[in-house]
């Protein structure tokens, strides 16, 4: 890390040769990642990473660049200079930095996992593959990725801000493989939280790899899914990445404030079903995709991005805040220093409605019923998406009836938040990564079990 005279000096210098903002993040991580099979360990490595990043504005111009140098003072000032040399002013000034402001126990951290031995960590991951291999003889195989990171950063800016934060994360992947002589499916689950290795106190890691090992073997009998427009339940948890997909790219400014996606200049708009309240929150106390400050430096806030149907916000960093003339919004990411900082979701989720999940599927006559979703991918300037289905059934007569696979739903964000016509009030959220121009990132991403009256289905022939 650097001390602060050595930052004020690259941001002073920053501003002296053109910039009207100057910005430094500094980090220092250390990591786990360890993928084990039922044989033994296949791959494993831990780490440590540390480098610096500086951003520099002039009016809606951005430059930004890297260093894992960060013990040399001159070489971060001539990277300045190099950054700034089609700017052209010769003052030479001190930026002076406010009092430190320390984040580093925002989240509540019981056990650091750098000071945990690795056997420790092993004895998790045998139990998973132990369990998830138990649960049937037709298991053919488990894989089992633990990981956890511990990064700790500085940011200041011209502005004054001078902050620090930790942010230590843990998180386990367990994937089951079922084979028969039909074929072969899988079943996966990866529980996260922003802990260290306490998670591992409060949670059942045998029912997380019992329940990998369910969903493999459930599709690995599971019938063809018929295609065709039908009404959708999508159950509450991991299935909010259907609407972090369909419409929370394209409330990212990154493509709002160029006018480039569907949702530009239509705050207070209707937009969905009055059913349908989005938030991002990335305050939400030890969830996997929570921060104490974003990469700005920004406090991170719980942003309600559609409120009953209505576009209330955006989520936004600070380049794209002066294009559009509003303030940050806590939500500026990056997956480490060599990225510069862009818009990003948090935890993102549709809030409770009143009904229950049982009412939800008893008013459903026909229909498919998705308990996990796998993944997906959006247009965020048409909105076109696509999901494919870890788990899914028929519904018939209002009840829950066959398994079947090969499950794709198909839609536009817009489309598909007027058509949401029934939302429970079991909210759960849960783990994943997101992909975008500021690297892989940690996010949440949840609902309640939510209707979808109409939806185009992708099956099997």
């Amino acid at each position: 890390m650097l001390g602060k005279l050595t930052i004020e000096r690259i941001l002073g210098l920053a501003i002296d040769l053109g910039g009207d903002f100057a910005e430094v993040f500094c980090e220092d991580s250390y990591y786990t990642n360890v993928l084990a099979l039922q044989e033994g360990v296949e791959t494993s490595s831990l780490g440590r990473e540390a480098g610096i990043g500086i951003r520099i504005f002039n009016g809606l111009n951005s430059l930004y660049g890297y260093s894992t140098n960060t013990s040399s003072q001159e070489h971060l000032l001539e990277m300045v200079r190099a950054m700034t040399a089609l700017l052209n002013r010769s003052v030479t000034q001190r930026v002076p930095l406010a009092h430190s402001v320390n984040y580093g126990g925002a989240h509540c951290i019981g056990e650091r996992p750098t000071r945990v031995p690795l056997a420790s960590k092993m004895e998790k991951v045998q139990s998973a593959l132990t369990a998830a291999k138990s649960y049937s003889q037709e298991i053919a195989q488990v894989s089992v990725r633990y990981i956890d990171m511990e990064q700790a950063v500085q940011i200041a800016n011209s502005e004054g801000l001078f902050a620090e934060d930790a942010r230590i994360k843990t998180r386990m992947h367990i994937t089951a493989f079922a084979q028969n002589e039909h074929g072969m499916q899988t079943g996966y689950f990866g529980p996260g939280a922003m802990r260290g290795f306490e998670f591992y106190d409060h949670l059942d890691i045998e029912w997380y790899a019992r329940e990998s090992a369910r969903i493999a073997t459930t599709m690995l009998h599971a019938g063809k899914c018929p295609g065709g427009q039908m009404p959708v339940i999508i159950d509450n948890g991991f299935g909010g990445l259907l609407f972090h997909e369909a419409c929370g790219h394209s409330l990212e400014a990154t493509s709002v404030a160029k006018g480039t996606s569907e949702f530009s200049g239509r705050l207070g708009e209707k937009i969905a079903s009055p059913l349908v309240t989005l938030v991002d929150d990335g305050s939400l106390a030890n969830e996997w995709g929570s921060l104490a400050i974003d990469d700005e430096g920004t406090p991170a806030q719980k942003n309600v991005l559609i409120e009953k149907g209505l576009l209330r916000g955006y989520l936004v960093d600070k380049l794209n805040a002066r294009r559009m003339g509003v303030e940050p919004t806590g939500s500026a990411r990056r997956k480490n220093y060599r990225f510069a900082p862009v818009a990003r979701m948090t935890n993102t989720y549709i809030a409770n409605g009143t009904s229950t999940k049982e009412e939800i599927i008893a008013n459903t006559e026909r229909g498919l019923f998705v308990k996990y979703i796998n993944g997906g991918s959006v247009n965020p300037t048409t909105g076109d998406f696509n999901f494919s289905a870890a788990e899914s059934y028929l519904i018939e007569n209002g009840k829950i009836a066959a398994p079947v696979k090969g499950v794709t739903l198909i839609g536009r964000g817009g489309d598909i938040l007027q058509q949401v016509d029934m939302v429970a009030n079991n909210l759960e959220i849960r783990q994943g990564y997101c992909f975008a121009s500021s690297g892989p990132l940690y996010i949440g991403a949840g609902q309640p079990t939510v209707r979808v009256a109409n939806m185009t289905v992708g099956g099997t022939r």
